[in-house]
């Protein structure tokens, strides 16, 4: 079995996804918030971007709940 660092493929391979999607998610709530504060899009603009962002980020977590509670 070959491993690096000790870890598996497959331990990497989720460890990658997991804190790479975060780290992506928190890179998109920085242009996200970027891009509201140029397009000047005020209070109620500004909360429908995060909002409509907050689905795809709410589909992230809701999938890892998933796994973790059927211990897949």
């Amino acid at each position: 079995m070959n491993t690096l660092f000790g870890y598996t493929e497959a331990q990497i391979a989720e460890f990658g996804t997991t804190f790479g999607v975060g780290g992506f998610i928190l890179f998109m709530l920085f242009i996200i918030g970027n891009l509201a504060k140029e397009s000047k899009a005020g209070k109620f603009g500004t909360f429908i971007l995060f909002f409509v962002l907050a689905f795809g980020i709410l589909g992230f977590v809701a999938k890892n709940v998933i796994q973790w509670l059927m211990k897949i």
